[in-house]
């Protein structure tokens, strides 16, 4: 073999093996260690905890209004673009070709052409079914359209980094954030396999402004323009009585946020912790943690998909790590009429967590995620309710029927565990 094809070819083998390299292995260190039960809650500490632990600061003053399956959150989210005067923001992972999609690509472009300076980011992987009709049709308008971590020879580890978020933003007083995809599949109210159940959320108020600052995150590494001024980040007024903050995270900066966010809240639990979550691959500390909690008499429910769920994977590595949560008392219940994907945390019927993250190692590690915190008793309550009426519609998984499963179940599902970090 010639001398240059032998250095053409190390040179081939040497970066392939960083890209693999790369891909899987995490970039920072990670939670190793129990965080002890120092408060609740309920507690100012926690408070504190989060607005300095997980910046940016808990501003008060803030409405958040639940919206439930795509029957209440497609009209909200259009009715708001509609209405847009000065500028819209708009950054989702899901978007397919359909209905859905063909009415908001329309709509954006509508306001586009209306003079609304419409910035649009979607995820490159998670925008693959999207018809390419529905880009022209807003670039055309004039809609700011990029395509986050496109694929380029020197930059492919980024494709198993992914913007997961979900962000729409009028005129920088108006937002929505959530679990829904741009996609037909989240039409309707959950009524069978072929509608989704998913929960967004309507945030008006000040920390409407963090929720911005979160798409500019992503804009300015996509597009390298600043977005910025009074019609992006007006002056916002007290809208409501919530105290909330919105943070977000990403593998480049905070990629533990999540997690932390989460274990913080499970090690102040005194009373309840409800989860529910479309991919559940809880990692051991998170595990060692739900069973410290119970320990400690917290009633613990976790509401993930059943048969009806789109990455079967998923549900076989979850399964295969239910065992010490089973035998310690938490509940894991599965939902039966379709997709569930909705994301929520409600702890002591005080502290709600909702937005884009999973309770998986790929929202904790790999994905670009934003969350939507409160302190609210009102907010909690109305999101315990509607968790009871998901729970009503879902099927008990007991310990005893864990352990029964089929041998060759148990095995397919050790071998889905084997990968759960990129699950």
């Amino acid at each position: 073999m010639p001398t240059w094809a032998i250095i053409l070819l190390t040179a081939l083998v040497t970066y392939i093996l960083s890209v693999v390299i790369r891909w899987f292995m995490p970039r920072e260190k990670r939670i190793a260690h129990d965080i002890a039960h120092l408060y609740g809650v309920h507690d100012e500490q926690f408070t504190r905890a989060l607005g300095t632990l997980l910046p940016p600061a808990i501003l008060q003053g803030n409405r958040i209004t639940p919206l439930y399956n795509g029957r209440e959150i497609f009209p909200a989210m259009l009715n708001a673009i509609r209405l847009a005067e000065k500028t819209i923001t708009f950054e989702t992972f899901i978007y397919w070709s359909g209905q859905t999609g063909l009415r908001f690509a329309e709509t954006l472009a509508e306001r586009a052409i209306k003079g609304v300076r419409t910035h649009v980011l979607l995820d490159w992987i998670g925008s693959k079914k999207m018809d390419a009709s529905y880009l022209k049709i807003m670039e055309d308008a004039g809609v700011q359209v990029e395509r986050y971590h496109k694929p380029r020879p020197m930059n492919f580890p980024s494709l198993n980094q992914r913007t997961h978020r979900k962000i729409l933003v009028v005129d920088g007083k108006l937002g929505f954030t959530g679990g829904v995809g741009i996609a037909d599949e989240w039409e309707g109210n959950a009524e069978d396999p072929d509608h989704w159940r998913d929960s967004h959320f309507q945030l008006q108020g000040p920390a409407v402004g963090q929720l911005q600052a979160a798409f500019m995150d992503n804009w300015t590494k996509t597009h390298a323009s600043v977005l910025h001024g009074d019609d992006y980040f007006p002056r916002l007024e007290p809208a409501g009585d919530s105290p909330a903050q919105v943070f977000e995270s990403s593998p480049a900066s905070g990629s533990e946020s999540v997690r932390l966010m989460y274990l913080l809240a499970i090690a102040a639990a005194e009373k309840s912790i409800l989860i529910a979550t479309a991919y559940f691959v809880p990692d051991e500390l998170s595990i060692r943690f739900m069973v410290a909690a119970r320990k400690r008499g917290v009633a613990i429910d976790i509401i993930v998909p059943g048969k009806h769920i789109d990455e079967k994977t998923v549900r076989r590595a979850s399964r295969s790590r239910w065992g010490d949560l089973l035998e310690a008392g938490v509940r894991i219940f599965e939902y039966q009429p379709t997709m569930y994907h909705t994301k929520l945390m409600v702890v002591d019927e005080l502290f709600v967590s909702v937005g884009s993250s999973n309770f998986d190692s790929r929202s904790f590690r790999l994905n670009d995620e934003v969350n939507l915190n409160v302190m609210d008793h009102a907010v909690a309550a109305e999101q315990v309710r509607q968790f009871d009426a998901d729970r009503q519609r879902a099927k008990q998984i007991t310990f005893q029927q864990w352990q029964n499963r089929p041998l060759r179940e148990k095995f397919i599902e050790q071998l889905a565990s084997l990968i759960g970090s990129q699950l």
